[in-house]
């Protein structure tokens, strides 16, 4: 005999599979940091000068400053230069 699916099954198997796959699938590295405003401005020009935006597609993909006045902000590139 076949059972039948309520919307909650399906609604648990939904929200288990959007849970098991990677947060981004675009191939990019990020990497999130909150950091003061010199030390973030430092952070961001190292990252540019490790990682030149030409060959990794460097960028600073979002910023935000925090109630203590930190700069949080993710920094996304490729993995490599191909």
């Amino acid at each position: 005999m076949r059972s039948t699916r309520k919307p909650a099954d399906l609604a648990r198997s939904a929200a288990r599979a959007l849970h098991e796959q990677p947060r981004h699938a675009d191939g990019f590295r990020r990497e999130t940091f909150a950091l003061s405003r010199e030390d973030a401005r430092a952070k961001a020009k190292d990252w540019f000068r490790r990682f030149p935006k030409a060959a990794y597609m460097t960028e600073i993909e979002a910023w935000r400053v925090l109630p203590d006045g930190r700069i949080e902000f993710t920094m996304r590139r490729l993995p490599s230069a191909d």
